[in-house]
Formats: structure tokens, sequence, C-alpha cells
């Protein structure tokens, strides 16, 4: 799972825009841009979009590695 694609999903979903995301995070709408294009994501990061969203990406991120049966 790209975890930054997912983000922006959610966001597109929610009918948010980056610059909502961008103001309620204190940053620079370049930087949200960035995080849509992560592979992966520090987990302080994500708890916090987690909550400001109102969206559980660890339950994603759980779910794609129970049904993944790729090697690390």
């Amino acid at each position: 799972m790209l975890i930054g694609k997912r983000i922006k999903e959610v966001v597109n979903m929610q009918g948010r825009s980056v610059a909502w995301l961008a103001t309620q995070m204190n940053y620079e709408r370049a930087n949200v841009y960035n995080i849509f294009r992560r592979k992966s994501i520090d987990t302080e990061l994500l708890r916090k979009l987690s909550v400001l969203l109102k969206y559980n990406f660890f339950f994603d991120l759980a779910n794609d590695f129970e049904n993944s049966d790729k090697e690390l």
C-alpha cells in the first residue's frame, strides 16, 4: 500500500481540499503534496492525520499487511 496515495484518497473522499488539510496541519500546501507521494510515513504524523480526518489509517496498514504474501 502506498500510504500517501491512501491519505489523498481519504481527503478526496471526504471532500476536503489540500488547502484545508494544509491549514489544519499548519503546513504549506507543498508539504501536503509531499505526504501524498510518500510510500512510508512517520507514525506520529499518521496518528495526527488519522485524528484530523477521523479515519484509522493504521487499520488500513494492518489489513494490507495481513493480506500481503510479499516478503520483506
